[in-house]
C-alpha cells in the first residue's frame, strides 16, 4: 500500500477506473458476438439494429479513452463489413 496520501487516492481512483473500463470492454465484446451470431442465423433486422448501438457504444468508447480511436473505427468497419454481404 502507497505510503503517501496522494499515491494512495491515485490507486483507489485506478482501481475504480479499471473496473469500470473492463465492464465496458466486456460489454462490447458481447454486443459483437451478438451481431456476429446474428449475421450467421441469418436474422439482418437484429444485425443492423444491434450495430447501431455497438457502433454508439464503441464511438463512445474511443471518446472516452477506453479503446483508441482507430480500434474502434476497425471494428466496426469488420462488423460493417460482416453484414454487408447479407444487405445485397
Amino acid at each position: 500500500m502507497a505510503n503517501i496520501k496522494s499515491a494512495a487516492k491515485r490507486a483507489r481512483q485506478s482501481e475504480r477506473l479499471h473496473t469500470t473500463n473492463s465492464s465496458v470492454i466486456s460489454a462490447l465484446k458481447s454486443g459483437q458476438k451478438k451481431i456476429r451470431a446474428s449475421v450467421a442465423a441469418g436474422n439482418l433486422d437484429e444485425a443492423k439494429a444491434d450495430y447501431q448501438k455497438v457502433s454508439s457504444a464503441l464511438d463512445k468508447a474511443a471518446k472516452r479513452g477506453i479503446i483508441h480511436k482507430n480500434s474502434a473505427d476497425r471494428r466496426k468497419s469488420t462488423l460493417n463489413r460482416a453484414i454487408a454481404p447479407a444487405k445485397s
